[in-house]
């Protein structure tokens, strides 16, 4: 079935605006359908295919949009959709535009550079080659720019993972456990979950599975005091407040009223009464500070390139710089700083990213540490153990999605020594 020739007038309009890089792609796709509501279904889904393919493959595409026909935005917008649609499915092409296409959609791809084949800004290319070594950096890379899977989590205080799959085998959608996180289900295809009641009512909450495992590494048990330090929209949140069985109380810190206002409807839906949202100016705000030396569990889930998250996000790594690394750097360590503060004598505080760069993760930890003689690290593979987690790893949790199916993760788990001395409990207002 052929598509409207107007679909190729939209994609590349929107691609235009895509390509200056000044907001995350997914923002400016919906605002673009709202702003065209006659935009079927179907188009719709094509157009945020070959946007998407685009940004994944954009260096291939660059490439081969150096021939052909029209403008160098024209050519890289039938690039996309031929590739997401098929050339056959594309209108209003000229005859010398399909016998292009026809041309490069032959062309074996596995024959081209390793540094274009990886689809990477030239920067971070090299960075993971000095990390990985060129076989495993493709690797790596190549399974960054495949999309994702839908993983699930299933929150135990409404169902147990058995029963879910039940329900979901009569929507139908077939789904099975994940390998790790002892909460978590992959979903085979990638159907629409939203007006599925299990969703509706809170048994289930989309949240990749590198994501449940920062959640487990945590700890968090029935009535303890834990925060989570940058909650954002709270899938991390939701996580815990489920392992302390809704018992004790659980901060979620976030400078961002937007963000901490896409945590109320789902907070309402998953049951959970133990959930404090709380809106902070910064790492250092008093409300923060009331709560020194009092907490069992933190939680930094800091800001960072999100560079791990490729597989959902591909425009990140065009949008991301090196500048733009090191200033979040400074930021890493004025929150895990500030972070530290919160945890009492024999507590534990977890630091994580979903980044693959040192700079962001190891180089962070080791630089607290040096400074910061009350805490010590506790080996993941420690950890995983204790919580029977059939994982493989060192001092760090360390999830890459062509090693684990996750998003790229990294967490480092730390321990307050217990010499220091006690304070007493005030609970926030």
């Amino acid at each position: 079935m052929r598509l409207p020739p107007a679909i190729v007038g939209h994609t590349e309009e929107v691609l235009r605006e895509i390509l200056r890089f000044t907001g995350p792609a997914d923002g400016t796709l919906s605002r673009y359908f709202r702003e065209h509501p006659r935009l079927g279904g179907r188009e719709r889904g094509v157009i945020a295919e070959a946007i998407y393919g685009l940004l994944r493959n954009k260096s291939v595409y660059t490439s081969f949009s150096e021939s052909g026909y029209g403008s160098p935005m024209r050519r890289l917008t039938l690039l996309g959709l031929a590739d997401a649609a098929g050339v056959d499915s594309l209108g209003g092409l000229s005859e010398d535009e399909i016998a292009w296409l026809e041309r490069v959609m032959q062309i074996d791809r596995s024959h081209l550079p390793v540094a274009m084949k990886s689809n990477m800004p030239d920067w971070l290319w090299q960075k993971l080659v000095a990390k990985y070594g060129e076989v495993e950096a493709l690797q790596l890379a190549e399974s960054l720019n495949t999309p994702a899977a839908l993983d699930l989590r299933v929150n135990t205080l409404k169902g147990n993972r058995d029963e879910v799959i039940s329900v979901l085998a009569q929507a139908p959608i077939v789904a099975e456990p994940t390998p790790y996180s002892s909460t978590g289900l992959r979903v085979i295809k990638k159907p629409s979950i939203q007006n599925l009641p299990l969703f509706k009512d809170g048994t289930i909450e989309v949240q990749d599975e590198g994501s449940q495992l920062l959640a487990q590494l945590l700890g968090a048990k029935r009535g303890e005091m834990v925060a989570d330090f940058c909650a954002g929209a709270g899938g991390k949140t939701l996580a815990l407040g489920a392992f302390m069985r809704n018992t004790g109380r659980l901060y979620a810190f976030d400078i961002s009223e937007k963000r901490l206002a896409r945590l109320k409807p789902r907070l309402a839906r998953s049951g959970l009464s133990n959930v404090h949202p709380v809106l902070i100016a910064h790492e250092r705000d008093a409300k923060v500070k009331r709560l020194a030396g009092k907490l069992d569990r933190v939680l930094v889930d800091a800001p960072c390139s999100g560079l791990g998250t490729l597989r959902r996000n591909p425009d990140v790594k065009w949008r991301q710089t090196q500048t733009g690394v090191a200033e979040l750097n400074v930021k890493q360590a004025a929150i895990l700083d500030s972070a530290a503060r919160l945890v009492k004598a024999g507590g534990r505080l977890v630091y994580a990213t979903c980044s693959v760069l040192d700079e962001e993760n190891d180089d962070i930890v080791q630089a607290f540490l040096s400074t910061h003689p009350d805490f010590k690290l506790i080996p993941a593979s420690q950890v995983l153990s204790d919580q029977k987690i059939d994982l493989e790893m060192g001092d760090y949790l360390k999830l890459l999605p062509h090693r684990h199916q996750t998003d790229g993760f990294f967490a480092a788990i730390m321990q307050r020594d217990n010499l220091v001395a006690p304070v007493a409990v005030t609970p926030l207002d």
